[in-house]
């Protein structure tokens, strides 16, 4: 990748909900001698957000691109180190961009919960963005930084693993209108290609080698509800699971497996170990369920489309700060000793606490070189930015801690 180019880092989609939320964070944030640049489709727009962004932001280079304009995103990719994207759903405006990224030897973070567009670009732009040193970083937000950064610590500090479970224990927020229309758009490809169901129901999609992944029976994701007597809870299932899961597995084998050969890894939602916490896990376990389902019948998706969030739409500003996420990674070595990641952050899990894990992957792939793990292609958090990722995050106020209790 060129070093020497005009701007360190490009924030697409900067006028959209979480891109001024993101936009924000870097005013505050990025370092006094960071050249970054606003990217959109409206040059007004975008002349608005910077000049709400005060001083800071005066000379920040305003770039005119839309997302289905190759030639204007290959020329916004060379002017820059790393861009940033929340452009979504990444299936419909995001190839294009990772393709300019991946032939141009540029860094990109994206937001991104969709399976099959990781898939897509790990096909088509793996190779591309060897050959050029780019760094293609899905899933630089609430899903799926807690998940995976979260698993290499507890790598780092207690080598290999095997039962890994996230819990997610406590939760406040409002709907993403970019995950809904990321659900949405996942739901329309498989409606139009009845084969893509099967990439999406098989835990190892992501994987860069399918064939060499072990077989440890089944691992799919949990639907309904159960109870684990060894941590007193009752679980129901957690709606990110389904991406998060395949990230983590992919960090794995793009590592040779060194989380270990017998590494199995799930999320759930943690209640009470009582009668109140069944019923919770069973509440969220059908809402969940039936959430999915509708998306897929047109009479409840006739509904649904006109009262889930829209792109671009999110939470009022008070939610926004008064968010918030807990969880508790708990994984056990092949000895049997036990191990917990703490990760916990504050603002909207979607929205405030994303912008800073956005803003932070951006500025770790523009300024920390050698920190960063040596690989190119298409990458997740855990092996494109790594533990320097989870240093800029503590820095930053959020938690990504590992406790090790007395093993069994």
């Amino acid at each position: 990748m060129a070093a020497d180019r005009e701007l360190d880092a490009v924030l697409y989609g900067a006028t959209g909900f979480v891109g001024k939320y993101t936009a924000e964070y870097l005013v505050r944030s990025a370092p006094e001698e960071a050249r970054i640049g606003l990217a959109g489709r409206s040059q007004a727009k975008l002349g608005r957000l910077r000049a709400g962004l005060g001083e800071r932001a005066a000379d920040w280079p305003l770039i005119v691109a839309d997302s289905q304009d190759a030639a204007a995103l290959s020329t916004m990719a060379q002017r820059t180190k790393v861009i940033a994207t929340t452009v979504g759903p990444y299936a419909t405006y995001g190839m294009d961009l990772v393709e300019a990224c991946a032939k141009g030897g540029t860094h990109y973070a994206d937001l991104t919960g969709e399976t099959l567009f990781m898939r897509a670009t790990i096909e088509g732009f793996d190779a591309a963005a060897k050959e050029s040193g780019a760094r293609i970083v899905h899933g630089c937000g609430f899903d799926s930084i807690p998940s995976d950064i979260g698993v290499l610590l507890l790598h780092e500090a207690a080598g290999e693993l095997e039962e890994t479970t996230l819990l997610v224990r406590r939760l406040k927020g409002g709907a993403s209108g970019g995950t809904v229309a990321s659900a949405k758009a996942t739901v329309d490809a498989v409606r139009a290609d009845r084969s893509l169901a099967k990439v999406l129901a098989d835990p190892y999609a992501l994987s860069p080698d399918r064939g060499a992944e072990p077989d440890l029976g089944p691992e799919r994701d949990l639907r309904g509800v159960e109870r684990s007597a060894e941590l007193g809870a009752w679980f129901g299932p957690f709606v990110m699971a389904s991406i998060n899961t395949r990230v983590v597995r992919r960090s794995n084998a793009l590592q040779g497996w060194a989380y270990g050969r017998r590494f199995r890894y799930r999320e759930v939602m943690a209640f009470g170990s009582g009668i109140g916490g069944r019923l919770r896990a069973l509440a969220v376990a059908t809402g969940v369920g039936g959430l999915s389902f509708g998306l897929t019948l047109p009479p409840t998706r006739f509904v649904l489309d006109r009262v889930l969030p829209d792109p671009g739409e999110g939470p009022k500003e008070e939610l926004v700060r008064k968010g918030f996420f807990k969880f508790e990674i708990h994984a056990r070595t092949p000895s049997g000793e036990r191990w917990v990641s703490h990760v916990a952050a504050g603002g909207d899990p979607g929205y405030g606490a994303t912008s800073v894990m956005l803003g932070e992957s951006a500025l770790s792939l523009a300024f920390d070189g050698d920190r960063l793990p040596g690989r190119a292609g298409v990458l997740t958090p855990a092996t494109g930015i790594g533990t320097a990722l989870a240093d800029r995050l503590r820095a930053a106020g959020q938690t990504f801690a590992v406790s090790h209790p007395l093993a069994d």
